[in-house]
């Protein structure tokens, strides 16, 4: 009967910290893909079309609903279309598992050049909201506001579906496209 009471409580404790850590360990393998240039395992580990759509809202919301004194007054019901159909295509092509691949792989000159790269990012703080919902703030070295990540845990696996960027690289996406 003990023994029967240990080896249920040994396999509950492992189970716990396995869930415990597992968004962890994703979150690791995210890293690894966007250093290693891993297309198909960021494929594997955000979910695009929820990422895009939610960069589009941000990226509308800023630009459009709340525009920067020197804009004036709100777009017209035209302008502000527009303006969401060309976020919307820019979105569509820009945040793909490729081009974040391609983003997070530095020459090996970069490298040498700078002994910490100000694209150094960190995780700030890490939580869970909810049994399947889990939190990320990001640091980066040179943004003022941290970049947000929630990942949701869907079919037994962890995977980002919102990705919320500070207002001063929503702003600059137009400008390098």
């Amino acid at each position: 009967m003990m023994r029967a009471r240990f080896s249920i409580t040994a396999m509950f404790l492992s189970v716990a910290i396995a869930y415990v850590a597992y968004p962890y360990i994703t979150l690791y393998r995210l890293g690894e893909a966007i250093r290693g240039a891993d297309a198909a395992t960021l494929e594997t580990l955000v979910d695009w079309p929820s990422v895009r759509e939610g960069i589009k809202e941000d990226i509308c919301d800023l630009v459009v609903d709340d525009p920067a004194p020197q804009h004036g007054a709100k777009l017209p019901p035209f302008g502000a279309s527009f303006m969401r159909g060309i976020a919307s295509s820019t979105i569509d092509q820009k945040v793909t598992p490729q081009a974040i691949a391609a983003a997070g792989v530095a020459s090996p000159a970069s490298k040498q050049a700078i002994a910490k790269p100000p694209g150094d990012v960190y995780v700030e703080w890490a939580f869970f909201e909810s049994p399947t919902a889990f939190s990320v703030s990001l640091r980066q070295g040179s943004l003022s506001d941290p970049i947000r990540l929630q990942m949701e845990l869907r079919h037994g696996e962890w995977q980002i579906r919102r990705v919320w960027l500070p207002p001063e690289l929503l702003t600059s996406a137009p400008a390098r496209t």
